[in-house]
């Protein structure tokens, strides 16, 4: 978790920088949008990694789903990082609202982000003796 975490920081970080160059009117470094996007398609890996190890882990401890609020804040990230990507995907001149679409999902991802982090600690503290 604390990978995904990082990447996210990180994205918010590089984006912001694109942002600025963009405002300002200046050209960005030839590395900055492809380190972006990179690092956004390893937010997304992380993100299904984890997933796939939370929804086995639990389903081999307990024989079943939903034993705590983990599950719908894990999906809701999940979902909100899939909708960031594919939005990013979509972004041109032509598509002036994904951009806007893009910043906005990131932002509740923020918050979706801080919900799992705290839900997951909880979960932990069931398994710590």
């Amino acid at each position: 978790m604390g990978l995904s975490i990082f990447a996210y920081l990180l994205l918010g970080v590089t984006g912001a920088w694109m942002f600025l160059r963009r405002q300002q009117g200046n050209s960005q470094p030839k590395w900055l949008q492809p380190f972006h996007n990179i690092t956004g398609a390893i937010l997304v890996a992380l993100v299904l990694l984890l997933l796939a190890i939370g929804i086995v882990g639990t389903l081999g401890h307990y024989g079943t789903l939903g034993h705590s609020g983990h599950l719908p804040a894990g999906l809701a990230v999940v979902v909100l990082v899939l909708l960031s990507a594919g939005s990013a995907t979509l972004i041109s001149p032509q598509r002036f609202w994904a951009r806007s679409f893009h910043v906005a999902t990131n932002i509740a991802l923020f918050v979706g982000l801080f919900w799992v982090s705290l839900s997951g600690w909880q979960v932990v503290q069931k398994y710590l003796p």
